[in-house]
């Protein structure tokens, strides 16, 4: 299960990456070629980019390249590390569900209530932020996997 959400997070963040780099080219060959910059390239960049590193924090989260401090770990035996690692990602899944699920779904409910759109695209803004509560569920799936095969993730 964990592979295949890996394949298809990688595969989507290839996808966006291309699509992000395809819009900027367009706005520079609209800008610098055709002397008429392009509406919509630079907002659907921003757009973009926003989804990239969310959901790009998720993946590295998921494949144990994020940022760590690992002082502690390798002064502890095998079992403490495991328990420590185990504490540790209960307090990531604590934060994910109430920073990015909770907060990014109160985000993404209030935009869609209030009909926002953006201005270029005309997207309607609580797509743009569907990210956070949408990274913050697969960190967590990420982190209770971890929970559950602690030996597999041990360093």
């Amino acid at each position: 299960m964990i592979q295949k959400l890996n394949k298809i997070l990688a595969g989507f963040l290839v996808f966006l990456m291309a699509f992000i780099v395809l819009s900027v080219l367009w706005q520079v060959f609209s800008r610098y070629v055709m002397n008429s910059p392009s509406s919509f390239s630079e907002e659907l960049a921003r757009y973009l980019f926003i989804w990239i590193g969310i959901l790009g924090a998720a993946y590295a989260s998921g494949q144990q390249t994020h940022l760590a401090i690992d002082i502690l770990p390798p002064k502890l035996n095998a079992n403490n590390r495991i328990k420590l690692r185990v504490g540790i990602n209960i307090l990531i899944i604590l934060f994910c569900l109430t920073a990015l699920v909770i907060g990014g779904g109160n985000l993404v409910y209030i935009n869609y209530d209030l009909g926002q759109h953006s201005a270029a695209l005309n997207l309607p803004l609580y797509v743009v932020y569907l990210v956070l509560p949408l990274s913050g569920l697969i960190i967590i799936g990420y982190k209770v996997n971890e929970i559950l095969n602690p030996e597999k993730y041990l360093v």
